[in-house]
């Protein structure tokens, strides 16, 4: 309609705390917040701040404000000051527990404690089966810091270790009902997986927490009636371990079974991760029934993000076709991938090349000469006998079993040292390693292209102007905006496009928070 003055239109729809009315006033169509006297009125858009977007008992239950989450990015990358600042703008954020020791994750739950008192956040637990011994030592630290909030990662089965996290803070509630104190926020992308936090704990792994006295008989008494998780956060094409399967078909999907499987009486809240980074794409989770919105490649671009400079400026150049998939460093052997950034970094090719290497010779000693110079030259650059001899010393102190084995077992050598490079590639770009900046692992989806487009010649732009809480805010009150145009294309009115799209302050202005 071009009867729409569209800066006044603009202001009417972004006002999200008032209604929006669309009215014929004689020869023009207007915008007003509220109803004009004589007018023929077309259509109305309902206030929707962003705290109404998704579902209310998500954030009663996790106590923020807004059904927003962070997910852990491992290695720290979800440091404690990105976690810190979104819980202090009443975000959920998960810290990136994954792959660093025991202590420097004690240290961490005790930073974010001294940081934040009573303030709510999460920590993740990533499912480590050759490790159980580790599972057990992260899951002992979260207890005795009484961390009251667990995002669940890779998880195939259900370990006893997680397990004895969730019932281990079963209580009676006054009203006779049961409280679970220890909550869980499961990521999963197949339904054989979900079905497993969407059901009670199994009765036989409680009955061996029971006789090992690492949950009362009252807790596995009520560990019947509660499900495995309060969350399921379903993964789409993210960053890092993915399936690459479409938002649209998930969501409806884990919706349909969480109906059919769950407990009636304790309903599993279902969210949307992966290829959120802009707007319409929260909008467009919340539109296919999500009740929760979890981000992660966008955030590690922030300036609270705990990476280098060098690996943030490539992501801030990042397209949405610029990422690849690549072996995995936990689970090489079973030729799992991870979804990585593609443009200004060489990882993906040569951690493919090492797969290749790894399907088709059984042991290092029978590898070519010409593929042994180029390990030299490219991969192991201090030589293949250095870096043989630091591998071993890894697992000398971590895994003495894992090296037992490598004595034994040639071809598992090869994967063991291939493997030392995939997981030293992740730590040279988090240390901002200069001299392998080709080596560097980004773990990335399509989500930070996306982003990047939609903050080009905004404020956002900058690297350095990339607040996690202003990224949240401005995802959320985007995505209300862009709900409430939705509605009144829905009722017939024709929204000119110079005023149906969020706009982000300007370059020259500072980031606003949400």
């Amino acid at each position: 309609m071009t009867h729409f003055d569209a800066e006044h239109t603009y202001r009417v729809l972004a006002d999200l705390d008032r209604h929006c009315y669309i009215s014929r006033l004689g020869d023009r169509v207007t915008a007003s917040n509220t109803p004009l006297e004589g007018a023929v009125p077309l259509a109305v858009a309902a206030p929707l701040p962003p705290e109404r977007l998704g579902s209310p008992q998500f954030a009663r239950r996790h106590g923020v404000c807004y059904p927003y989450m962070a997910g852990s990015m491992a290695g720290g990358i979800a440091s404690t000051e990105l976690v810190a600042a979104l819980a202090r703008a009443g975000y959920l954020a998960s810290f990136g527990s994954a792959g660093l020791g025991v202590d420097r994750i004690d240290a961490a739950l005790a930073e974010l404690d001294r940081e934040l008192g009573d303030l709510p956040y999460a920590a993740n637990l990533i499912h480590s089966p050759q490790q159980p011994r580790r599972e057990r030592a992260v899951i002992d630290v979260y207890l005795r810091r009484r961390l009251r909030c667990v995002e669940a990662s890779a998880f195939v089965s259900l370990s006893a270790e997680l397990v004895r996290y969730r019932v281990s803070g079963l209580r009676t509630d006054p009203a006779g009902g049961v409280h679970a104190e220890n909550r869980v926020v499961a990521k999963v992308s197949r339904a054989e997986v979900a079905r497993l936090f969407l059901r009670p704990a199994p009765e036989a792994l409680v009955a061996e927490l029971l006789a090992a006295g690492d949950v009362t008989a009252e807790q596995a008494r009520l560990a019947r009636d509660v499900p495995m998780a309060d969350d399921i956060t379903v993964e789409a094409d993210s960053g890092g371990h993915t399936d690459r399967r479409p938002l649209a078909v998930l969501v409806p999907q884990m919706l349909r079974l969480r109906d059919e499987d769950g407990l009636a009486h304790w309903p599993v809240r279902i969210g949307a991760a992966g290829s959120i980074g802009t707007p319409h794409a929260v909008h467009a989770a919340f539109a296919l029934g999500a009740e929760y919105v979890v981000t992660g490649s966008v955030n590690q671009s922030c300036v609270e993000a705990g990476t280098s400079r060098a690996v943030k400026a490539l992501l801030a150049q990042a397209g949405p076709t610029d990422c690849a998939m690549a072996p995995a460093a936990d689970m090489f052997e079973a030729g799992a991938e991870v979804q990585v950034l593609r443009k200004g970094t060489l990882f993906a090719q040569r951690a493919a090349h090492l797969a290749r290497l790894y399907r088709g010779y059984d042991r290092i000693e029978d590898l070519p000469e010409s593929e042994l110079d180029r390990l030299r030259a490219h991969v192991f650059r201090g030589g293949l006998d250095r870096a043989w001899d630091d591998t071993a010393a890894y697992l000398r102190e971590r895994e003495p079993a894992d090296l037992a084995r490598a004595d034994a077992d040639p071809r598992h050598r090869m994967a063991l040292l291939f493997r030392s490079y995939l997981g030293s590639s992740s730590r040279w770009a988090t240390s901002g390693s200069g001299d392998r900046v080709e080596d560097y692992q980004i773990w990335c989806g399509p989500a930070m292209g996306a982003f990047n487009l939609w903050v080009r010649g905004t404020a956002l732009e900058p690297v350095e102007h990339r607040g996690a809480a202003d990224i949240a805010g401005h995802l959320l009150r985007g995505a209300a905006f862009q709900a409430r145009v939705a509605q009144l294309r829905f009722a017939g009115v024709r929204i000119p496009k110079r005023c149906a799209e969020y706009r982000l302050p300007p370059l020259r202005e500072p980031a606003l928070a949400g």
